[in-house]
């Protein structure tokens, strides 16, 4: 089994959670439309929206699947969407929630996709930010932990499907 050496413990990622949950319910319009990546959001999405509800926001949610990484460990370039939203998001606020900003593709797909589609506006959050991976002119405009050239598993990310259910955030050492 692989060796995981920690970034960020499950207490540090609670604190970062609700330090933006209170930073989003400040900055953002009383009725905004959350948007989860899928997959790799979905821990820290749920974490999030329960810190926005203490922070007094109950915003509506939906979900949207995009994929530029398979089974690698770097994006192939190419975004797919495979599960739309339901939600109508014409005339509407977006908060788009993804799990990391790395090359900025997939969120810049998602945002220009919402754009495209009538949202009046769209913000960015992101867990972890590594903007040396970046190749789309893109920011979060919410970001959790900035972060450097490494591979991170646990807390909702991934290695081939595995590791997500991990409370901290690590770096995946070779076997």
């Amino acid at each position: 089994m692989a060796k995981i050496d920690l970034r960020y413990s499950a207490a540090d990622i609670a604190a970062r959670v609700d330090a933006l949950a209170a930073e989003i319910a400040a900055k953002l319009p009383t009725d905004v439309l959350v948007v989860a990546v899928l997959k790799g959001s979905f821990v820290f999405t749920a974490d999030l929206i329960r810190a926005l509800s203490r922070h007094g926001v109950d915003w509506p949610m939906d979900f949207i699947t995009l994929s530029s990484y398979g089974e690698g460990t770097s994006s192939s370039g190419a975004v797919r969407l495979t599960r739309d939203v339901n939600e109508e998001v014409a005339g509407r606020s977006v908060l788009l929630i993804d799990d990391i900003l790395e090359s900025g593709r997939t969120l810049q797909f998602a945002r220009d996709l919402f754009l495209h589609r009538g949202a009046s506006q769209v913000w960015l959050c992101a867990l972890l930010d590594k903007p040396m991976r970046r190749v789309a002119a893109i920011e979060a405009d919410f970001a959790g932990f900035r972060i450097g050239d490494e591979f991170v598993v646990g807390y909702g990310l991934d290695h081939a499907h595995r590791h997500r259910g991990l409370p901290y955030i690590g770096v995946k050492k070779s076997d």
